[in-house]
C-alpha cells in the first residue's frame, strides 16, 4: 500500500511554498522594472493565508529580504568592507516589517483579516515604521491605474485588501486585467518642457572632488544642455559637494549671461551636523530649494548621536517642505532614499505639485538594482498622478 502524506507534511510543503512565493514576489516586483511592480500585490494573499503567526513572519521576511536584496552589497561598497556588516543591517532593517506583519496576522478570515492588513500597510507607510517601509506594494498603484491620482491609490488599496480575502482569485484576475492594459499602453512620464536631468557616472568622486576642474566639467554640461534648449538643468544628489560662498560665487559668475537655472544636490554643514539639500542657482541668485525629509538611516541619519551629546549626521526634516516653488512651478522633490518609502511622495502629492524631481547619488549601489528600483518607483508615482518627472542620478 502506498503511504499517504501526513497532514503535518502537507502543511510543511504548503508553508514552504508560501515562503518561496513571497521571495519570488519580492524579487520580481522589486527588480527595477517599473511594469513588474504589481507582482508585489501577491504578498498580502501569501501573508493572509499563512497557517500560523510564525509562517506569516517567515513569509514577510522572505518578501522583504528578497525585495531589499541589494542592501548587503551596497553597504559593503559604501563602507569598503566585506558583506557581514551589510548582512547584519539587512536583517535588522527587515525587523520592523516582519514584526508589524507578524503581530497583526490573524487566523480570522473576512473583514477582520483585511482590516489587520490595512493597519499593517498603514504602519509601514508612515513614520516611525515607515522610515524603513521599503517595498510597499502600494507603489504599484501608478502601474495599475495610471493618471488616476488619489482614486487610483484608493483602488489599489482596495485591491490589496481584497487579496487577503477568499475573493482573492477574482481580485487577482481583475488586477491582472488592469496590469495587462497598462503594460500594453504604457508610456514613461515625460520631463516638463525646458527641463533636463543629467545622469552622471562619476562614482564616489561626485561631491568629494572639490577641484576647479570638476566644477568646470559640471558647468560645461550645463552649457551643453542650455544649447539644446534647456532652461532648467537638474544634477544628481551631492553634485556640488559642500555648499559654500566660494562655490556660490563661482557658479553664479559662470552662469552670467545665460537664462539657465541649475538644481543640484549639496551639503550644508554646521556645528550640529548637516543638511542634504537641493540648491537652485542662476546668475541672479542662489537659494536652498529643498532640505531632505528622510536621509538614509545609519549611513546619513544618525539620531542616536544627540542622545549621547554628540553632533554629526544628516538632519531629517520629516514633514517639512513637501512642495517647493521655482519659477512658478510647484515641485515635489525626492532625494535618493525618499524614493524607496511611501510617505514623502504622498505628503507631496497632497499639495498638488506640477512635477516630481527625483535625484540620487548611487555610486555605492554598484552590482545591485537599487538605482533602478528608485527610478521605477519615481516613474510609478509620476504616472499615478499624471505629472511630469525629471530624474538625475550618479552611478
Amino acid at each position: 500500500m502506498p503511504s499517504r502524506s501526513s497532514p503535518s507534511n502537507l502543511d510543511g510543503v504548503r508553508s514552504f511554498g508560501l515562503v518561496a512565493l513571497a521571495a519570488l514576489a519580492g524579487g520580481i516586483g522589486w527588480s527595477g522594472h517599473v511594469l513588474a511592480l504589481p507582482v508585489a500585490f501577491a504578498f498580502p494573499a501569501l501573508w493572509a493565508f499563512s497557517r500560523s503567526r510564525l509562517i506569516a513572519a517567515a513569509v514577510s521576511a522572505a518578501y522583504f529580504l528578497a525585495a531589499s536584496r541589494g542592501l548587503p552589497q551596497g553597504v559593503a561598497n559604501f563602507y569598503a568592507s566585506d558583506l557581514w556588516p551589510g548582512l547584519l543591517l539587512w536583517f535588522a532593517a527587515s525587523l520592523a516589517f516582519v514584526l508589524v506583519h507578524a503581530a497583526l496576522w490573524t487566523k480570522l478570515s473576512g473583514k477582520g483579516r483585511a482590516a489587520r492588513y490595512l493597519a499593517a500597510a498603514a504602519l509601514m507607510g508612515m513614520p516611525p515604521f515607515g522610515i524603513v517601509g521599503w517595498a510597499h506594494p502600494l507603489t504599484a498603484a501608478g502601474v495599475l491605474f495610471p493618471s488616476s491620482g488619489w482614486w487610483g491609490l484608493a483602488a489599489a488599496a482596495a485591491g490589496l485588501l481584497a487579496m487577503t480575502t477568499r475573493c482573492w482569485p477574482v481580485a487577482a484576475i481583475v488586477l491582472a486585467g488592469f496590469w495587462l492594459w497598462s503594460a500594453a499602453t504604457w508610456t514613461p512620464p515625460p520631463p516638463p518642457a525646458g527641463w533636463a536631468g543629467l545622469d552622471l557616472a562619476l562614482g564616489q568622486s561626485l561631491g568629494r572632488d572639490a577641484t576647479l576642474e570638476r566644477q568646470q566639467e559640471l558647468l560645461g554640461a550645463v552649457k551643453r544642455k542650455a544649447g539644446e534648449g534647456a532652461r532648467v538643468v537638474v544634477f544628481p544628489e551631492s553634485a556640488l559637494g559642500f555648499w559654500t560662498p566660494t562655490v556660490e560665487r563661482l557658479w553664479r559668475s559662470k552662469l552670467h549671461g545665460t537664462p539657465v537655472t541649475v538644481i543640484a544636490g549639496a551639503a550644508i554643514v554646521d556645528d550640529a551636523g548637516y543638511d542634504n539639500v537641493l540648491i537652485a542657482v542662476s546668475a541672479e541668485a542662489a537659494t536652498i530649494l529643498y532640505r531632505e525629509r528622510m536621509p538614509v538611516p545609519v549611513s546619513m541619519w544618525q539620531p542616536w548621536r544627540s542622545w549621547f551629546g554628540e553632533s554629526g549626521g544628516a538632519r531629517a526634516h520629516l514633514f517639512a517642505n513637501p512642495v517647493v516653488e521655482l519659477g512658478g512651478e510647484r515641485i515635489a522633490p525626492l532625494i535618493c532614499y525618499e524614493q524607496l518609502i511611501l510617505w514623502p511622495v504622498l505628503q507631496s502629492a497632497q499639495h498638488s505639485p506640477g512635477m516630481i524631481v527625483a535625484v540620487g547619488n548611487g555610486w555605492w549601489t554598484k552590482g545591485t538594482s537599487i538605482v533602478a528600483i528608485q527610478k521605477a518607483s519615481a516613474r510609478a508615482w509620476a504616472r499615478l498622478f499624471g505629472i511630469p518627472l525629471v530624474t538625475a542620478f550618479n552611478t
